[in-house]
């Protein structure tokens, strides 16, 4: 198990105005940063520590940020930020602890479907993001575009698209994705909300008095399908989840469609990321997206 230096310890410590904490306990489960608990007589706190060059935590702050403005705390709860330390060039982002159980998610929903009503009466009139960004350990690169397809293509799917192995796909083929994906869209009328950005399963939970709670996001202004199609990319949202979301936010004709083209900016990057069956994945929605 990993241990957390005493020069960043003591750091903490000094931001808390607190003593020696009573016990610092790893959490496992992060792919990208090394987690723990921090207890003190008085509270318990969750520390993100990124020790690569690239500042993923100083852009997850500015997400949790954003998020914050616009939930209804009485369905949905994002964690408080304490504090954001770079040290030695180390991040170190210090969060409220939620303990959870991920079981009844119908405020889970209720909430997320409020977030993105709220957000949408406050939100640019363009679609992007102020400030460069990472999806997983891939950029996500900063913009606005006025028009919500070439926000997708040209911010979203061209960059996958141009960091995909050598060769992998021709330009004749990635030419006729981005045609087909502009027809696709090009009916619907988008909702652009302030979405999580990466809501599956592993950054979602219930708190124990039922709230929903999302983490480790990956924001952008989008139309707010992006999130739904996700939560149905890797499966296990419940039933209520979907239910109470779409009283708030009824589904539109095509999502289904709209799903497979939004979750393709998804399965690129995991290819980008791991390769393996992701590349198989890739060509299975390639073949979808420009069957339809």
């Amino acid at each position: 198990m990993q241990r957390i230096p005493h020069t960043e310890v003591n750091e903490i410590c000094n931001q808390l105005g607190e003593g020696s904490p009573k016990s610092i306990k790893q959490v496992l489960g992060g792919d990208i940063h090394k987690s723990w608990q921090i207890e003190f007589s008085t509270a318990k706190f969750f520390l993100k520590r990124n020790d690569r060059k690239t500042k993923f935590l100083k852009f997850e702050e500015s997400c949790l940020r954003n998020l914050q403005k616009y939930i209804n705390n009485e369905n949905l709860v994002i964690p408080k930020i304490i504090s954001y330390l770079e040290i030695n060039n180390v991040e170190l982002l210090l969060l409220e602890w939620i303990n959870m159980n991920n079981t009844d998610q119908q405020k889970l929903g209720k909430g997320l479907g409020e977030m993105h009503i709220e957000s949408n009466k406050f939100n640019p009139e363009n679609f992007g993001y102020p400030i460069h960004g990472y999806i997983g350990t891939t950029n996500q690169i900063q913009g606005w575009e006025k028009d919500w397809i070439e926000c997708f293509i040209n911010l979203r799917i061209e960059p996958q698209l141009a960091i995909l192995k050598k060769d992998f796909l021709e330009m004749d083929i990635k030419n006729k994705l981005k045609t087909k994906i502009a027809s696709e869209l090009r009916e619907h009328k988008p909702f652009n909300s302030l979405v999580h950005g990466d809501l599956w399963l592993g950054n979602i939970g219930v708190n124990q008095i039922n709230k929903g709670v999302i983490f480790d996001p990956a924001c952008w202004w989008a139309d707010c399908e992006v999130d739904i199609a996700m939560t149905r990319l890797f499966g296990d949202f419940k039933s209520e989840f979907y239910e109470n979301y779409h009283k708030i936010i009824p589904i539109k004709k095509g999502f289904e469609k709209r799903t497979i083209i939004y979750n393709f900016y998804h399965i690129l990057n995991h290819a980008n990321m791991f390769g393996g069956s992701y590349f198989h994945q890739v060509n299975n929605y390639i073949k979808n997206i420009l069957s339809m």
